[in-house]
């Protein structure tokens, strides 16, 4: 048999692949919308089926330049929660319904856990999000997925289903629960684009640049969950290393395993690297959280004991910058609009008090401000751990008035 040049098979992958995605982009276009609200389990079996029929169109093109190919790999980047990008009790148990699904029913593809030593021979990156659907009449959740092949960063195939239960589990799972920030990044939103990204489409470029580092952010937190403290830290480490490895996620991390094994010094320095990152991006929010209807900081020391110097790193770190600040203050959504916005500015002016404190020049850079829970990010009121996001406190820089 004649050997056929890698360049001759490069350009025959790459038409194929750009045939596919024509015929994945017009196929697309006659998808029919989503049916109706089914129950969660039922809701996860359809998105999965719908995903996997769409991918026979790709493997036939692939089939007659990649005969080497007898089953696709896949591995599922962690699913999340649409609004606020975390994982969730719900989204791993949607998670683990996608890999008994597929295992059972699809037997072409073979499904490989998301990490950094799978993702260098995986073909294509599923992922998925679980959106809060106000608006969508009986159906108060949806769920999307998406599969994209890694090497060209075609979507190649998008589902949606719209899931009927009305009470899921949405608290945060262990690592997120724990973080001292909202890590919701432009990576992370680059990845909930990519799985509302319709077939034939381009995924997020900066999502998929980052996936080896996700995959080593992944192996941590499952590390840190689990309790192994020292494997976990390292992980992170070896992440924060990466040329992409400055993110938030990864100094959370850092921050909650150097707290935890005992390592005062290395975690103050690491919040500090982390309030100055979020800083840098304008996306520093910090979970202060207050006794309910209070100024005051809540007494739990499991909680709050750590305030003093998160609240000390922020000011060193604002003090640093020529730019001003803006202290925005958030509830959750319990009591009157009225009330809220009263008390989230006054929270705000509490921070912005214990910050100066900290370094007096801020006195002349500081503004606050109040949001009650016109931001909220949950919505849910529930005034518990799923919902400590709503009761965040922001810091935005912004130009200094003349």
């Amino acid at each position: 048999m004649m050997k056929i040049p890698s360049s001759l098979r490069s350009a025959l992958r790459a038409m194929a692949l750009g045939a596919a995605a024509v015929l994945l982009a017009a196929c697309a276009a006659q998808r029919p919308q989503p049916g109706n609200a089914m129950p969660f389990e039922q809701a996860v079996d359809q998105a999965v089926d719908d995903l996997m029929v769409q991918t026979k169109k790709l493997p036939g093109f692939l089939a007659k330049v990649e005969s080497s190919m007898k089953q696709s790999r896949i591995v599922i980047d962690p699913l999340l929660e649409s609004a606020s990008g975390q994982q969730t009790e719900v989204t791993r148990v949607a998670e683990q319904r996608i890999v008994q699904r597929m295992q059972a029913q699809f037997e072409q593809f073979t499904v490989t856990p998301f990490n950094s030593t799978e993702i260098a021979t995986a073909q294509y990156v599923l992922n998925g999000t679980l959106v809060r659907d106000k608006e969508a009449g009986g159906s108060p959740y949806r769920l999307n997925l998406a599969l994209t092949e890694i090497k060209s960063g075609v979507v190649i195939a998008q589902s949606v289903a719209r899931i009927s239960d009305a009470s899921l589990d949405t608290r945060p799972t262990a690592f997120f629960r724990d973080s001292p920030v909202n890590g919701k990044d432009r990576g992370v939103e680059g990845y909930i684009r990519t799985a509302e990204t319709q077939p034939g489409q381009a995924a997020d470029a900066l999502y998929l640049e980052r996936l080896p580092t996700a995959t080593v952010m992944q192996e941590a937190t499952a590390a840190y969950e689990a309790g192994r403290l020292q494997e976990a830290l390292a992980r992170y480490d070896a992440a924060s290393r990466r040329p992409d490895g400055q993110q938030l996620r990864v100094y959370s991390g850092l921050y909650l395993t150097q707290s935890q094994l005992g390592r005062t010094a290395d975690a103050e320095k690491t919040f500090g690297t982390l309030a100055r990152l979020g800083l840098e991006t304008n996306n520093l929010s910090v979970k202060f959280l207050f006794k309910p209807g209070s100024t005051d900081f809540l007494a739990d020391p499991k909680i709050s004991a750590a305030y003093p110097m998160w609240l000390r790193q922020i000011a060193r770190q604002a003090a640093q910058i020529d730019s001003c600040v803006v202290v925005t203050g958030h509830t959750s959504r319990t009591g009157s609009e009225a009330v809220n916005e009263r008390l989230s500015l006054q929270r705000a002016v509490t921070v912005k008090t214990r910050l100066v404190g900290e370094a007096p020049p801020l006195a002349k850079k500081l503004r606050e401000a109040g949001a009650g829970f016109r931001e909220n990010i949950v919505g849910t009121g529930a005034d518990d751990a799923s919902d400590a996001l709503d009761r965040r406190v922001e810091f935005k820089v912004t130009a200094c008035e003349a």
